[in-house]
């Protein structure tokens, strides 16, 4: 059997470019494409050369807190990075909160919520 390997994620949020330049100032990342979506919405894809997370938004929509509750359907994103400690520092220059902090075999993680309410888990495992 070939390898395989996840390219992208597609998740719903109330302001693409809102949460595209979190992420490009979170981790690094930069826009790789943004353009019209199915039913009038709109679309960034934001990430690497190799992997990115399409966000998704619907034309004239008003979501609700209960759209994004934690769990309904997605439970976290996770983003493995090189420097935990440099990536958790601009979370909290950003405003949020990190959380369940925690060491284990084989490396260390923490969370955080993105203005939707998103559940990112950041690793390193260096």
């Amino acid at each position: 059997m070939s390898a395989s390997r996840l390219e992208h994620v597609n998740v719903t949020v109330t302001d693409p470019n809102r949460i595209a330049a979190l992420m490009e100032a979170l981790f690094g990342w930069h826009v790789r494409w943004r353009g019209p979506a199915r039913d009038g919405g709109h679309t960034i894809h934001v990430g690497s050369d190799d992997h990115y997370i399409a966000l998704y938004t619907g034309r004239d929509v008003a979501y609700t807190d209960a759209d994004f509750a934690k769990g309904r359907p997605l439970n976290h994103i996770g983003v493995e990075v090189d420097d935990l400690d440099a990536v958790e520092a601009r979370c909290v220059a950003a405003g949020l909160k990190p959380f369940n902090h925690a060491d284990y075999a084989p490396g260390r993680r923490f969370y955080f919520f993105d203005p939707d309410g998103i559940e990112f888990e950041v690793v390193s495992y260096r």
